[in-house]
């Protein structure tokens, strides 16, 4: 494949991110963000757009730019939680929940609205395994603000802990044992 051209135009965004779908292209569009912040705003855009597959890709970059400079998808957490039930494919909602686990929970009128969409996905058999896992770790998150959702995340991943795949075990067992541990709860077998 071609070296994506860099031109720090916002409307070359589409173009540069469609251009290849690789670490490296991510990598490359991540750069340019880097050195030119303003884009972020227009990258932002292209990923609301819930337009596949340059949203997801937009996403993507957003995960990784959002890693180094988190300030910069900060001001956008109530845009990322008001967009999660429209996003039909897991990669965008993978990518989203990846980077609201990381970043600061947000007011209590938001906060509710992540939580109940996060217990539904994970409580779910339709989602994917990454959407699980990020919705654990922000559950727990939020578990750890109101410590009475401790026994409800338990018993969530309680209930889908057998019918679910070796890396959702792995996590919800880890995680089970710091939750029982934080209740004061013995551990299960």
């Amino acid at each position: 494949m071609p070296t994506p051209t860099i031109v720090p135009e916002p409307a070359n965004l589409d173009g540069m991110l469609l251009q290849e779908m690789s670490r490296r292209n991510t990598d490359l569009v991540a750069e340019l963000i880097f050195g030119k912040k303003e884009l972020f705003e227009n990258l932002f855009g292209v990923f609301m757009r819930n337009a596949e597959p340059v949203s997801r890709r937009a996403a993507w970059v957003i995960d990784t730019v959002s890693e180094r400079c988190p300030e910069l998808l900060e001001p956008h957490i109530p845009e990322v939680i008001g967009m999660l039930p429209r996003f039909n494919h897991d990669g965008l909602k993978r990518h989203s929940l990846r980077m609201l686990a990381r970043s600061p929970l947000p007011s209590d009128d938001l906060l509710g609205a992540l939580m109940a969409l996060c217990f539904d996905w994970l409580q779910s058999p339709h989602e994917a395994l990454g959407t699980k896992v990020y919705c654990m770790d922000i559950l727990y998150r939020i578990s750890c603000l109101e410590p009475d959702l401790k026994k409800e995340l338990a018993d969530s991943i309680e209930w889908r802990i057998n019918e679910e795949s070796a890396g959702f075990k792995n996590r919800g067992q880890k995680l089970l044992r710091k939750l029982y541990q934080e209740m004061n709860h013995p551990v299960k077998p």
